[in-house]
């Protein structure tokens, strides 16, 4: 007689997966898509803020850029500190805070007033994006990761397909409401959300597959077998810890890549609503509904082509490739500004280009930077990418003042991307698809100075 009971049967790999993305996905999703709202509605807001406030150019892009300077001082101790005490408090701290100083940019005055507020947004939302990268490789093994990754970062995309329109009628419709600009009523109305996600946050996620109550005992046995076998690929490597993690060459490699293509994603973030309106367009609205093009057609090539990625397991060409094509279409931007049909394909093309690689880099480096040190390691990546964001406005603002055009700062902004894609197909550590498929897994490990070099890259 058969005593096995409905508990005791083996769960399916692929039902219990799809539960975990139900559950985490679509939250963190949103909380992702007014992350990014939150970085780029300055774009929109500018448009009218400049002459209401009296802001030039070069005030803008510094007031733009400095936020990352705060980000990058509290990245890594943000994620050190995830990984102390959770995810929950971690992320519930910096949405409830994000989101005052988001919706406290409405009552700005003078340029001070701009950078402190900008650079307290830095502060309060650093963390976030490499928090959520390292909490998922704690919910999902690596032949796993790149696509949920994709689906997370399509929030970049969303955020812009939506909070384009969204931002282009706030600042429309409500311009002069009780006393506001329309601008003003923007930051409060995208800003106060992301607050009252940060509360929703300390009671929905679970820190770990462990704690979670609505996943069966044979589940988390299955979720924590299959990442123990994940991480297994690479036992013949040393893991990082974060001192590891410091000295490791590739570590900084692999930053170097992010802060290329983050300097191309805010060079689309902060300027795409000035290229169009450059183009004839002068509607806050329309602009607004123009730039939700590109981010359409960058949400569908960063779906194909990070499905495909999975699919070949093959990592570096993918992402180097769609930056190169993601810089082409940068300059062809700056170039056909005069012609709105023309522009908006290039546009889209820069923006699939360069959004869409983006859960790629992720894929390698969070294959690559394993063990204790994951955390840091992590942040290590993303507090240098994120310089870009600084630096990108800076470039380009600044040689708009003087030259008037955008096109040298644009082209020297798909420069630094070019390089960045030949740094990642040509430097960038193996992956576990590389590895199998290429006859590399049993590659010779790096010293221990910090080119661990395993073959999970």
């Amino acid at each position: 007689m058969n005593s096995t009971t409905p508990t005791d049967v083996a769960p399916d790999a692929g039902r219990t997966y799809s539960r975990i993305t139900r559950r985490l996905i679509p939250f963190l999703f949103l909380c992702y898509v007014f992350a990014f709202l939150d970085r780029i509605n300055i774009g929109i807001a500018q448009l009218d803020m400049k002459q209401d406030v009296g802001f030039s150019d070069l005030t803008y892009s510094i007031g733009a850029g400095i936020f990352f300077l705060g980000y990058v001082m509290m990245e890594v101790p943000s994620n050190l500190l995830l990984a102390r005490i959770g995810v929950r408090k971690t992320f519930s701290r910096i949405m409830i805070l994000w989101g005052l100083v988001a919706a406290s940019t409405a009552f700005v005055t003078l340029p001070s007033h701009l950078y402190t507020v900008r650079f307290l947004l830095g502060l309060a939302e650093a963390g976030l994006y490499p928090g959520v990268i390292f909490y998922l490789t704690r919910w999902y093994p690596v032949e796993r990761r790149a696509k949920v990754i994709a689906i997370f970062t399509c929030a970049t995309g969303i955020a812009g397909l939506f909070g384009g329109p969204l931002s282009g009628w706030l600042v429309t419709h409500f311009d002069g409401m009780h006393g506001l600009h329309g601008w003003q009523w923007m930051f409060i109305v995208q800003g106060l959300p992301s607050s009252v996600l940060g509360i929703i946050a300390f009671f929905y996620l679970d820190n770990s597959p462990e704690e979670a109550k609505w996943l069966s005992r044979q589940e988390k046995a299955l979720v924590a077998e299959d990442l123990r076998k994940s991480s297994g690929i690479s036992a013949t490597h040393a893991e990082h810890t974060f001192g590891r993690a410091l000295r490791d060459p590739r570590v900084y490699l692999m930053g170097f890549v992010w802060f290329s293509q983050i300097a191309g994603v805010f060079a689309i973030g902060f300027w795409l609503p000035t290229l169009i309106k450059n183009s004839g367009v002068t509607s806050p609205l329309a602009i607004g509904g123009y730039s939700a093009i590109p981010y359409f057609v960058s949400w569908v090539a960063l779906i194909m082509l990070n499905r495909h990625s999975d699919q070949t397991m093959e990592r570096r060409w993918h992402c180097g490739g769609a930056m190169v094509v993601g810089a082409a279409g940068l300059v062809a931007a700056s170039l056909l500004t005069g012609n709105l049909v023309l522009s908006l394909i290039a546009l889209s093309v820069a923006t699939a280009g360069i959004l869409a690689p983006n859960p790629l880099i992720w894929a390698i480096s969070t294959d690559y930077i394993r063990g204790s040190g994951a955390a840091g390691g992590v942040a290590i990546v993303n507090c240098v990418g994120l310089l870009g964001g600084f630096v990108s406005p800076m470039i380009i603002g600044s040689i708009k003042t003087v030259t008037g055009s955008m096109v040298g700062g644009l082209g020297a902004i798909s420069l630094l991307m070019v390089i960045g894609a030949l740094a990642v197909v040509f430097f960038a550590p193996r992956t576990t698809g590389d590895a199998k498929t290429r006859g590399a897994a049993h590659e010779p490990a790096d010293s221990d100075s910090g080119s661990t070099a395993n073959a999970a890259m």
